[in-house]
């Protein structure tokens, strides 16, 4: 009883004491937890035991003297004020020093606050005063261990195998020891001599297995691995692990023989069809890999989180178009197998969006949030989504959905302007641009973005001077922002302001992407408007050779109206009209074969 007390709860016992050598190690049932009162009592108890012990000269007022001491400073210990535990225990120990337990209790007090110096002091006494209290050499070990002593920790071991009755169960712990040195030899011997004392044990033979591969012995390691399976033949996680051992170590042949008898044990086991699919893929047999790979995934007992994992080692890898399709379908397994989890289609969400399947990428996106909304960066990649499709009404619906859950989100206000601008509700537009650039402060290259858009919202509002700040504002982050200087030159020009500026902002432009179309519009029609008709026609005739844009056709029949081509111009305009989306004026210039501006 006296050195259950003394040692503690939790502190410095490494295990629980020594059981009686068996064929196999029961380890003693884990204690419940004590309440602070029964802690108190134990500590009185143990100051008793011990103070039996002490000097047999010791005055009886001493004795009662060095108990209350001794129970002080046990209690201030269990309360972890290691200060006062430490005054108490040290009164106890100068009116009775060659009490083991005192200093057993100092050494553990000072390793717990950080003294380890005088914590390898006291623990030397106390397994000096007493040798046969296993707990006095386990703190000394754990002491030792704490300063990188490893080799004092293994001696202390051993001796308390030695010295100890019934102390074998520690050869384990030796032997862990000796595994974190590196020194696998004696690590294999401590192993080896704990077999011969209880018997194969399953744990062993797996550490065992970890020595010999260390040692690059795969031939040993394979043998543990068989005699595990040759004593436990109905456990089929020992073949499991032999088979990926043969796999890890391109024994490819055997892991399929190995992992195939896994199957005929458990034919729906998804480990051994992983296995299976891995090494056919190292033989370059994609179909069959493939095909144990589907089955693998057809079973609930591989978890979602594994098959997660799997897919996102896929996307790594993606698009490819020999392998855009398995990833697809191992998708699609995984939501079908996986009805209810959020994370399922979410991941098959971002499988269709990297192989180019919008549509089908955000129908998962949506099933993923009904199932769990709070996720943003889904919403994100459904607002994206709705954006690139330019499904308007959905791109409103869903930001509005997202701005009620997080509404402090500065991309989602930004999608919810662009919708309101393409719906033509500049106002409701501005509204959420305006509110959510001041979230988006933080963030300059977004704050450029919301700049630039609140520059084309304000022009459609005819706030021409609040549109130019909002360009200039964006321009003065990003210079080159495409479409600030091409949406800016190009109203400057339609409102024949600030025309040098403009040709100034057009041009640069068309210099860093001289094959856009868009651009060399623009550009084009900012000569237009200085009247530089040929600088603009060479810029008209540049844009059409990589489009049939209505609009571009028909300013190419302006400038060659203005450069006295008149039966050009009018056939321009004519195959504008018929292209569809020219000005309001088309119908007028080809009736009146003139011009109108």
């Amino acid at each position: 009883m006296l050195g259950l007390l003394l040692a503690g709860p939790g502190y410095a016992q490494q295990a629980a004491p020594p059981p009686t050598p068996a064929k196999e190690i029961t380890k003693p049932a884990k204690p419940r937890k004590l309440t602070r009162k029964e802690r108190k009592e134990l500590a009185r108890r143990a100051a008793v035991d011990a103070a039996a012990r002490q000097r047999p000269n010791l005055s009886e007022k001493d004795r009662e003297m060095s108990e209350a001491y001794f129970v002080d400073g046990v209690r201030f210990l269990l309360l972890e004020d290691y200060n006062k535990a430490l005054e108490r225990l040290l009164k106890a120990y100068a009116l009775n020093p060659t009490n083991a337990a005192v200093n057993y209790k100092i050494a553990e007090t000072n390793l717990l606050s950080g003294n380890l110096k005088d914590a390898t002091n006291f623990a030397q006494v106390a397994v000096k005063l007493d040798p046969q209290n296993a707990y006095y050499y386990l703190l000394l070990a754990q002491i030792y261990a704490s300063q990188k002593q490893y080799d004092e920790a293994a001696q202390v071991y051993t001796t308390l195998i030695k010295a100890v009755p019934n102390s074998n169960y520690y050869l384990f712990n030796l032997a862990d020891l000796y595994m974190a040195q590196g020194k696998l030899n004696e690590a294999l011997a401590a192993f080896e001599q704990a077999e011969q004392k209880f018997g194969p044990l399953d744990e062993v033979s797996f550490k065992k297995q970890q020595i010999y591969l260390k040692q690059n012995n795969l031939d040993k390691a394979l043998q543990e691995g068989e005699a595990l399976i040759t004593a436990n033949p109905d456990e089929v996680r020992y073949v499991l692990a032999q088979a990926q051992l043969y796999a890890t170590n391109n024994r490819l042949p055997d892991a399929i023989r190995v992992a195939e008898k896994a199957l005929k044990q458990d034919p729906d086991n998804p480990r051994a069809r992983m296995i299976l699919a891995d090494v056919y893929r190292q033989q370059s047999n994609a179909p069959e890999s493939e095909r144990q790979l589907k089955l693998a995934f057809e079973s609930t007992t591989l978890d979602i989180d594994n098959k997660v994992r799997i897919l996102v080692d896929y996307i790594k890898q993606l698009p490819n178009p020999a392998l855009n399709q398995t990833a697809q379908d191992l998708a699609a397994i995984t939501t079908r197998v996986h009805p209810k989890e959020a994370k399922a289609f979410s991941i098959a969400g971002d499988i269709q969006t990297v192989t180019g399947n919008r549509a089908a990428a955000r129908a998962n996106y949506l099933q993923a949030i009904r199932l769990d909304n709070s996720r943003y960066q889904i919403w994100q990649q459904v607002v994206l989504i709705d954006a690139e499709l330019n499904q308007v009404d959905s791109l409103l619906t869903h930001t509005g959905q997202a701005l009620e859950l997080f509404p402090n989100q500065a991309p989602l206000w930004f999608y919810n302007g662009v919708g309101y601008q393409l719906k033509k509700q500049p106002g409701k537009a501005i509204k959420s641009l305006e509110y959510g650039r001041k979230l988006a402060t933080d963030n300059p290259e977004l704050l450029a973005q919301f700049d630039t858009q609140l520059g084309d919202t304000y022009h459609e509002l005819k706030d021409f001077a609040k549109s130019d700040a909002a360009y200039e504002a964006a321009l003065t982050f990003d210079a080159n922002n495409a479409q600030a200087l091409n949406n800016y030159s190009y109203y400057l020009s339609l409102r024949g302001e600030k025309l040098d500026k403009a040709k100034e902002m057009a041009g640069k432009l068309v210099k860093q992407n001289p094959d856009n179309d868009t651009y060399l519009d623009t550009y084009g029609w900012v000569l237009y408007r200085l009247k530089d008709y040929a600088g603009a026609r060479q810029q008209f005739e540049k844009a059409l050779k990589t489009t049939t844009d209505a609009t571009v056709v028909e300013h190419y029949g302006d400038v060659l109206f203005q450069l006295g081509e008149a039966d050009k111009a009018l056939a321009e305009w004519q195959r504008a009209k018929k292209l569809g989306g020219a000005s309001s004026l088309i119908d007028r210039k080809i009736k009146d074969k003139k011009l109108y501006e």
